[in-house]
């Protein structure tokens, strides 16, 4: 040991260098306690800050800073949580009260020696502790905890904004939190005191404040009608003219079906009808009545066959029954596959006749009332609010990605030329006046009342 690390005033500015030597915590800690251990002859100084009302170890001399949460250390926390709460500087062995020493005595146990244990203050708050432990007791035993307690006051401090730095994020948080609180508390900050009640009041006001009360769910636009176009027969598609997104005239080809087979027909029917009015023609030069009534029945059946073909054959050329839009049904892939009949081939709309499905939740659905006006945003136009209006509200419900909803119909004004069927956005329905609170915390009073009452 050099002769000059036992003046207390060149102690006192050598442990504050060696502090401020080192840029993280657990460096400075460590070197802080070895120092301060070989100055003074300790067989270890620990240095610990409070956490959560308890200590919390950050560095130990002459050992690894890597366990140091482990069981084996709980009496020496224990020591420094005894200082700590205390708020004073204490040592054993040494004269009075033994209840106020007893987590020391508890640390030196059975193997003797000494322990002094200083608590760091800062800003009247004592954030941590500083434990000195001797194997043999030193001589004058109060006079070096005194002059300890002056090297702690200088370089705890200092320690103290390390450990406070290189705390994680929500710790600095948590911490400024608990100390504003004790400020408060304890009347130190009368004006964020009177700042927190004025804004308290004014908070209070405006829940209370009536807004609009909306009810809302994802929506998408329909046509007001719909005309399916199925299979006339069983066949085969043959040509395809339109495809989803089309705009259509009334009566304009829209598909086509294999016709060879009913051509065939057609002849056949059309052959043997020739042959019996012929046949028919022959009897009736002979004046045979029972060939004659033989051939005109025959004739008359040829005839309702032909007639029967040359339907399904017009049939087989699927035409639009109105003008529209096509919205289902891209068959382009689809050449010569087989059809059955009635399989749903296009969808067909109106092109400047729409209507909005809101999926409405059932926690929601008893607010809405017909003629109620809202406003529609579609994923295409998301800066323009449509105005809609409830026409319709679907009496069953359906379960949609895991909740109940109900299918709310809406008319929608707006410009046909900037909606098409398909488009999909979210509705909001206005269903009436309600105070801000109200409106932002009923649904969490209302499962808390579901809950309590499943409960009981």
């Amino acid at each position: 040991m050099k002769s000059w690390i036992a003046d207390p005033q060149a102690l006192a500015l050598s442990l504050q260098a060696t502090v401020l030597a080192h840029a993280r915590l657990d460096e400075a800690a460590t070197a802080f306690a070895g120092e301060l251990a070989n100055a003074r002859g300790c067989a270890r100084v620990s240095v610990g800050f409070v956490h959560n009302h308890l200590v919390r170890l950050v560095a130990v001399s002459h050992g690894s800073n890597d366990e140091l949460h482990q069981p084996a250390y709980n009496n020496l926390t224990a020591a420094m949580d005894e200082a700590v709460q205390q708020g004073l500087a204490i040592h054993w062995p040494a004269d009075g009260p033994p209840a106020l020493r007893q987590s020391h005595r508890r640390l030196l146990g059975e193997r003797g020696g000494a322990v002094a244990t200083l608590p760091i203050v800062h800003l009247g708050q004592c954030v941590g502790a500083v434990c000195c432990e001797w194997t043999t007791p030193p001589e004058h035993l109060a006079a070096i905890v005194e002059e300890l307690e002056n090297h702690v006051s200088l370089a705890g401090p200092v320690l103290h904004l390390m450990y406070r730095r290189d705390a994680p994020l929500h710790w600095r948080l948590r911490d400024a939190w608990r100390r504003r609180l004790r400020r408060l508390r304890d009347g130190h900050d009368l004006r964020l005191a009177w700042g927190l009640g004025v804004g308290a009041l004014a908070l209070v006001g405006v829940l209370a404040v009536p807004v609009e009360h909306r009810v809302g769910g994802q929506a998408r636009i329909e046509g007001q009608e719909q005309r399916a176009l199925v299979a006339p027969a069983d066949g085969f598609l043959k040509a395809v003219h339109v495809r989803p997104g089309d705009r259509v005239e009334a009566g304009q080809l829209l598909l086509e079906l294999a016709d060879q087979d009913l051509l065939l027909q057609q002849r056949k029917w059309s052959s043997d009808l020739s042959q019996q009015e012929n046949a028919y023609a022959a009897a009736l030069a002979r004046a045979d009545r029972s060939a004659m009534v033989i051939a005109l029945a025959r004739a008359d059946e040829a005839r309702a066959h032909l007639g029967l073909v040359s339907s399904e054959l017009a049939r087989t050329r699927i035409t639009a029954p109105f003008a529209g839009l096509v919205v289902e049904g891209d068959l382009t892939q689809s050449l010569g596959a087989p059809l059955e009949r009635g399989k749903p081939l296009l969808l067909l709309t109106p092109p400047e006749r729409f209507r909005v499905m809101v999926q409405v939740d059932e926690r929601d659905i008893r607010y809405l009332r017909l003629g109620q006006a809202g406003t529609l945003a579609l994923s295409a136009l998301p800066w323009d609010a449509l105005p809609i209006t409830v026409t319709r509200i679907t009496p069953m419900a359906q379960a949609v990605e895991g909740r109940n909803v109900f299918d709310v119909q809406a008319d929608i004004q707006a410009d046909p030329a900037r909606i098409r069927p398909g488009l999909q956005g979210v509705a909001k329905i206005g269903v009436g006046q309600a105070p801000l609170a109200w409106v932002w915390f009923h649904r969490a009073t209302d499962w808390l009342r579901l809950a309590v009452w499943s409960w009981l």
